[in-house]
Parts: structure tokens; C-alpha cells; sequence
């Protein structure tokens, strides 16, 4: 499904390390991994110097990692610079990373991140790096809605990013209360939970286990975004994973959603995928 891969780069940590996920996946996929730098007007010639440095550690990463690996830098505005090369490339997929000023506000209106995520034509990891210096995550948490489109491509998308780190998935659920009328909220027993499982969920683990990957079923009714860093941090999950559809995005500049809210307060590091590939028939 991913044959080119880029990954955006500058001056900051979080973007290199979000490069070494996009690096991760790419060996897992058997990807060319592009690794794009765009200066922008004005950035100071130390920043452009740090921005360089990593390009050109991550590309001896790759190599070493036996990636096919390429290096684009470039001047101008990133967002535009970016959305050229994936046109031209045919890139499948494009890793960016969340600066801390970004996660500090609401985070979706007027970042480099979220048009990048708004616009590009192809599928958009944005990663929030909370553990700097540490790529490695031994487990994955996947929070689902009882809805999911393009199940595929996220099933695709877990399995290789956990194939790239050896890790262990964790499929999380946490549908509302169930309540009667008279009775108020009625306490089910974890087996009741499961039995109570959405279908798009199943259909997912089952495409994760076709992958070949160690995967967990768990349901807890709470308040979603508060429940899965709860879950995150007690669970010492090492990366998140969540998607976001483009109208998923743009109904956020309205109001606020779980995804923000967890890109806001995670404890581990968090990638909000928009995907792209529609499912199989």
C-alpha cells in the first residue's frame, strides 16, 4: 500500500524523531523513504545548519537500516513546498511532526501541521513527540470508535508500524454507558463489554492478525479522550495511534474533539493518522 514514504524535517527534535518513525515503517513496507527540508524565509542560518545535520544523519540511518533513501531540501513556504513534491513523487505517504507551541493552543487553526493535514492529497501521519529520544515503543494503543472508515489502511498502517518496532497492539473502545431508563446506568461485567463489540472494530482486529500481529481487544466506558491517556499512561504504552478523516479535521476548527484533546494531555507519543485508500472490495 505504501511504496514512497516522506518524511517533513527541520530544526527541532520532534521532527527527527518523527522521521525515524516514517524511517521504521518504511523498512517494514519495503518504501523509498523521501526526507524533506523546507527553509523557510527568514530562518536563521544556525537553524538551517541543524536542519541539515539531521537530513543527513537520517539518511545515514537509512542506509545503514538497508531504506532506500532520498533528500529533498528546499526554499519556501513547507506546506506548499511539500504538497509539490507529493504530486510530483507519487508519494503515498507524508510524516509531520506537532511543535509544542502548536499542542499549547487550539491546535487545528493555523499550523503548518494542520494545513499539511487539510491539503496534501495523500495520507498524513501527524506525530506529537512526547519521549524525546526514545523511538522504540514495545506497545501501541489504538483507540477506535464504534465507527471507522478506511479500515483497511489503518489496519495496514498499525501492522507495520508495529512490525517495524516488534511491538504489541492494543485495541481500546470506550463506548457510552449503558443505561435503563428506570434504573439508571446498568454495570456490565468486561465479557459483556466484548460481546458488545462494534463490528467495524472486529473487522479490524481481524485485518491486524492477517499481518501476522500480537493484538489485544479491551472495552471501558468513560469519557474518551480522558479515558485513553488514562489507559495510555497506565498501560505504559509507548505510542498512540488515532485517526482523523478531513471532515473529522475541518469539524474541529468549530469546536474541540477527542483527538485534539489527546494530542493536548498524551503521556507517550501520538500519531494522528488521515488516511486516504479506500477500503477493498
Amino acid at each position: 500500500m505504501y511504496k514512497k514514504i516522506l518524511s517533513a524535517v527541520n530544526e527541532h527534535l520532534n521532527s527527527v524523531i518523527a522521521a525515524r518513525y516514517a524511517l521504521n515503517i518504511s523498512r517494514a513496507c519495503g518504501a523509498k523513504l523521501y526526507l524533506c527540508f523546507v527553509a523557510e524565509k527568514g530562518m536563521s542560518a544556525p537553524d538551517i545548519g541543524k536542519a541539515e545535520d539531521a537530513m543527513q544523519r537520517l539518511f545515514s540511518e537509512a542506509r545503514e537500516m538497508d531504506v532506500q533513501v532520498q533528500s529533498i531540501s528546499t526554499t519556501g513556504q513547507p506546506a506548499k513546498e511539500i504538497k509539490e513534491i507529493v504530486k510530483k513523487e507519487g508519494i503515498d505517504l507524508v510524516f509531520v511532526s506537532a511543535r509544542r507551541a502548536d499542542v499549547e493552543r487550539r491546535f487545528y487553526r493555523a499550523t503548518t501541521a494542520r494545513e499539511i493535514l487539510l491539503k496534501l492529497p495523500c495520507s498524513v501521519a501527524l506525530t506529537r513527540v512526547v519521549n524525546m529520544g526514545r523511538t522504540h515503543p514495545g506497545k501501541i494503543l489504538i483507540p477506535l470508535k464504534a465507527r471507522i472508515d478506511h479500515v483497511h489502511e489503518r489496519a495496514y498502517f498499525t501492522a507495520k508500524m508495529a512490525e517495524g518496532f516488534n511491538a504489541r497492539v492494543f485495541v481500546f473502545h470506550a463506548p457510552k454507558p449503558v443505561t435503563s431508563f428506570f434504573h439508571g446506568e446498568i454495570e456490565l461485567t468486561q465479557m459483556e463489554w466484548e460481546k458488545r463489540m462494534p463490528g467495524d472494530i472486529t473487522d479490524f482486529m481481524d485485518h491486524i492478525t492477517k499481518y501476522g500481529i500480537d493484538i489485544e481487544g479491551r472495552l471501558l466506558p468513560g469519557r474518551v479522550a480522558r479515558t485513553i491517556t488514562i489507559e495510555a499512561a497506565a498501560k505504559r504504552h509507548g505510542l498512540i495511534i488515532m485517526g482523523a478523516t478531513g471532515r473529522n479535521l475541518l469539524s474541529s476548527l468549530l469546536r474541540g474533539n477527542p483527538v485534539e484533546r489527546v494530542l493536548r494531555e498524551t503521556t507517550c507519543d501520538l500519531i494522528i493518522l488521515k488516511p486516504v485508500h479506500k477500503d477493498d472490495k
